[in-house]
Protein backbone atom coordinates (compact mmCIF):
# COMPACT_ATOMS: atom_id res chain seq x y z
CA UNK A 1 0.00 0.00 0.00
CA UNK A 2 1.56 3.43 -1.03
CA UNK A 3 1.91 6.35 1.79
CA UNK A 4 1.87 9.83 0.83
CA UNK A 5 4.13 12.14 3.98
CA UNK A 6 2.71 15.68 3.30
CA UNK A 7 5.00 18.53 5.22
CA UNK A 8 6.79 21.75 4.17
CA UNK A 9 9.84 21.21 6.10
CA UNK A 10 12.05 18.59 6.94
CA UNK A 11 14.49 19.17 9.96
CA UNK A 12 17.19 17.25 11.74
CA UNK A 13 17.36 16.95 15.59
CA UNK A 14 18.96 20.46 15.81
CA UNK A 15 16.04 21.75 14.47
CA UNK A 16 18.02 22.98 11.33
CA UNK A 17 16.40 22.61 8.00
CA UNK A 18 17.26 19.44 6.16
CA UNK A 19 14.40 20.19 2.95
CA UNK A 20 11.88 23.57 2.99
CA UNK A 21 8.97 23.87 0.53
CA UNK A 22 7.81 27.44 0.35
CA UNK A 23 6.64 29.46 -2.65
CA UNK A 24 7.29 26.88 -5.24
CA UNK A 25 10.60 26.83 -4.34
CA UNK A 26 12.93 24.00 -2.62
CA UNK A 27 16.06 24.28 -0.70
CA UNK A 28 18.10 21.52 0.19
CA UNK A 29 20.40 21.54 2.78
CA UNK A 30 21.58 24.54 5.15
CA UNK A 31 24.28 27.10 5.38
CA UNK A 32 27.40 25.57 5.73
CA UNK A 33 25.85 22.15 4.48
CA UNK A 34 27.29 19.61 1.54
CA UNK A 35 24.85 17.84 -0.43
CA UNK A 36 26.28 14.56 -1.53
CA UNK A 37 25.12 11.87 -4.45
CA UNK A 38 26.49 8.68 -3.86
CA UNK A 39 28.43 6.76 -6.14
CA UNK A 40 26.03 4.76 -8.20
CA UNK A 41 23.43 7.72 -8.34
CA UNK A 42 22.75 9.92 -10.87
CA UNK A 43 21.17 13.04 -10.86
CA UNK A 44 19.51 14.31 -14.16
CA UNK A 45 19.14 18.05 -15.03
CA UNK A 46 17.25 18.94 -17.99
CA UNK A 47 19.45 21.65 -20.88
CA UNK A 48 18.97 24.65 -18.73
CA UNK A 49 17.59 23.66 -15.80
CA UNK A 50 20.77 25.02 -13.54
CA UNK A 51 21.93 28.66 -12.89
CA UNK A 52 25.21 29.78 -11.65
CA UNK A 53 27.43 27.13 -13.28
CA UNK A 54 30.96 28.59 -14.54
CA UNK A 55 30.56 31.97 -13.07
CA UNK A 56 32.54 34.21 -12.33
CA UNK A 57 32.32 34.75 -15.97
CA UNK A 58 34.04 37.80 -18.12
CA UNK A 59 34.61 38.63 -21.48
CA UNK A 60 35.88 42.19 -22.42
CA UNK A 61 36.70 43.40 -26.20
CA UNK A 62 38.53 46.44 -27.54
CA UNK A 63 36.37 49.03 -29.64
CA UNK A 64 39.16 50.98 -31.00
CA UNK A 65 43.14 50.36 -32.14
CA UNK A 66 45.20 50.74 -29.92
CA UNK A 67 48.68 51.77 -30.98
CA UNK A 68 51.86 50.40 -29.05
CA UNK A 69 55.69 51.04 -29.31
CA UNK A 70 57.74 48.43 -31.46
CA UNK A 71 59.30 45.62 -29.46
CA UNK A 72 57.98 46.60 -26.04
CA UNK A 73 55.96 44.52 -24.03
CA UNK A 74 52.61 46.84 -23.23
CA UNK A 75 49.72 45.59 -21.32
CA UNK A 76 46.72 45.75 -23.91
CA UNK A 77 43.03 47.39 -23.14
CA UNK A 78 39.71 45.82 -23.16
CA UNK A 79 37.65 48.87 -22.92
CA UNK A 80 34.33 47.48 -23.15
CA UNK A 81 32.91 44.58 -20.60
CA UNK A 82 30.36 42.21 -22.49
CA UNK A 83 30.05 40.03 -19.66
CA UNK A 84 31.34 40.51 -15.93
CA UNK A 85 28.95 38.15 -13.70
CA UNK A 86 31.06 39.10 -10.08
CA UNK A 87 32.23 42.35 -10.72
CA UNK A 88 35.82 40.84 -11.15
CA UNK A 89 37.27 42.56 -14.43
CA UNK A 90 38.31 45.88 -14.08
CA UNK A 91 41.48 48.29 -15.51
CA UNK A 92 41.92 45.82 -17.99
CA UNK A 93 42.00 43.14 -15.20
CA UNK A 94 40.82 40.46 -14.07
CA UNK A 95 41.04 39.34 -10.61
CA UNK A 96 39.89 36.26 -8.76
CA UNK A 97 37.09 37.03 -6.25
CA UNK A 98 36.92 35.68 -2.40
CA UNK A 99 35.79 32.40 -2.32
CA UNK A 100 36.10 32.26 -5.64
CA UNK A 101 39.25 30.25 -6.28
CA UNK A 102 39.94 26.92 -8.56
CA UNK A 103 40.14 25.83 -12.52
CA UNK A 104 39.32 28.56 -14.89
CA UNK A 105 39.72 28.45 -19.00
CA UNK A 106 41.29 31.63 -19.56
CA UNK A 107 41.78 33.21 -23.48
CA UNK A 108 42.75 35.99 -25.13
CA UNK A 109 42.25 36.57 -29.19
CA UNK A 110 44.58 39.54 -30.48
CA UNK A 111 44.20 40.89 -33.59
CA UNK A 112 47.28 43.16 -35.23
CA UNK A 113 49.06 44.92 -37.40
CA UNK A 114 51.85 46.70 -38.51
CA UNK A 115 52.85 49.97 -40.46
CA UNK A 116 53.56 48.67 -43.60
CA UNK A 117 53.00 45.20 -45.61
CA UNK A 118 56.22 42.56 -44.97
CA UNK A 119 56.73 44.84 -42.15
CA UNK A 120 55.67 42.18 -39.41
CA UNK A 121 58.74 40.76 -37.68
CA UNK A 122 57.55 38.68 -34.82
CA UNK A 123 55.74 38.50 -32.24
CA UNK A 124 54.33 37.71 -28.44
CA UNK A 125 51.17 37.02 -27.21
CA UNK A 126 51.15 36.86 -23.18
CA UNK A 127 48.57 36.97 -20.29
CA UNK A 128 50.44 37.21 -17.01
CA UNK A 129 49.61 36.37 -13.40
CA UNK A 130 50.27 38.51 -10.19
CA UNK A 131 52.57 40.55 -12.42
CA UNK A 132 54.74 37.53 -13.45
CA UNK A 133 54.60 35.29 -17.34
CA UNK A 134 52.40 32.63 -17.16
CA UNK A 135 51.21 31.59 -20.89
CA UNK A 136 53.14 32.43 -24.00
CA UNK A 137 52.89 32.43 -27.62
CA UNK A 138 55.52 33.17 -29.99
CA UNK A 139 55.14 33.59 -33.58
CA UNK A 140 58.02 34.79 -35.93
CA UNK A 141 57.87 36.39 -39.56
CA UNK A 142 61.48 37.02 -40.19
CA UNK A 143 62.21 34.35 -43.01
CA UNK A 144 58.07 35.46 -44.10
CA UNK A 145 57.37 38.77 -42.63
CA UNK A 146 53.79 40.14 -43.16
CA UNK A 147 50.98 42.69 -42.48
CA UNK A 148 48.33 40.98 -39.98
CA UNK A 149 48.93 38.43 -37.61
CA UNK A 150 46.14 36.85 -35.19
CA UNK A 151 46.90 35.06 -31.49
CA UNK A 152 44.68 32.45 -30.27
CA UNK A 153 45.82 32.11 -26.78
CA UNK A 154 44.46 30.10 -24.42
CA UNK A 155 44.48 27.48 -21.40
CA UNK A 156 43.51 25.83 -17.96
CA UNK A 157 44.81 27.43 -14.89
CA UNK A 158 44.35 26.51 -11.38
CA UNK A 159 43.59 29.78 -9.75
CA UNK A 160 43.89 31.51 -6.23
CA UNK A 161 41.42 34.20 -4.70
CA UNK A 162 43.15 37.38 -5.38
CA UNK A 163 45.52 36.26 -8.63
CA UNK A 164 45.02 38.84 -10.91
CA UNK A 165 45.38 38.21 -14.87
CA UNK A 166 45.92 40.38 -18.00
CA UNK A 167 47.48 40.31 -21.69
CA UNK A 168 50.88 41.95 -22.94
CA UNK A 169 52.09 41.67 -26.24
CA UNK A 170 55.55 42.85 -27.87
CA UNK A 171 55.41 43.19 -31.71
CA UNK A 172 58.63 43.85 -33.67
CA UNK A 173 57.50 45.72 -36.90
CA UNK A 174 60.44 47.09 -38.85
CA UNK A 175 57.96 50.48 -39.71
CA UNK A 176 57.72 51.05 -36.17
CA UNK A 177 54.00 51.76 -35.78
CA UNK A 178 52.71 48.34 -34.68
CA UNK A 179 49.14 48.07 -33.40
CA UNK A 180 46.24 45.91 -31.89
CA UNK A 181 43.44 46.38 -33.31
CA UNK A 182 39.47 46.72 -31.67
CA UNK A 183 36.06 46.21 -33.36
CA UNK A 184 37.47 45.39 -36.29
CA UNK A 185 34.52 44.09 -38.73
CA UNK A 186 32.95 42.31 -35.61
CA UNK A 187 36.76 40.67 -34.79
CA UNK A 188 38.02 42.60 -32.21
CA UNK A 189 40.39 41.66 -29.66
CA UNK A 190 39.47 39.93 -26.67
CA UNK A 191 40.27 38.77 -23.30
CA UNK A 192 37.93 36.06 -21.86
CA UNK A 193 37.41 33.38 -18.75
CA UNK A 194 35.25 31.43 -16.76
CA UNK A 195 35.42 29.39 -13.57
CA UNK A 196 35.10 25.59 -14.54
CA UNK A 197 35.14 24.29 -10.72
CA UNK A 198 37.19 23.64 -8.09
Amino acid sequence: MASILKVDTIQDQSGNNIINENADTITIGASGDTVTIPTGASLTVPNGGLSGQNYPAFLAVKTSNQSITSGVATKITFDNEILDTDNAYASDTFTVPTGKGGTYFIGTLIRSTCGSANHYQYGFCRIYKNGSLLIDQILDLRNNPGLQVSYNNSSILVLSAGDSLEVRVIISDVSGSPNVEGNASNQESKFYGFRIGD
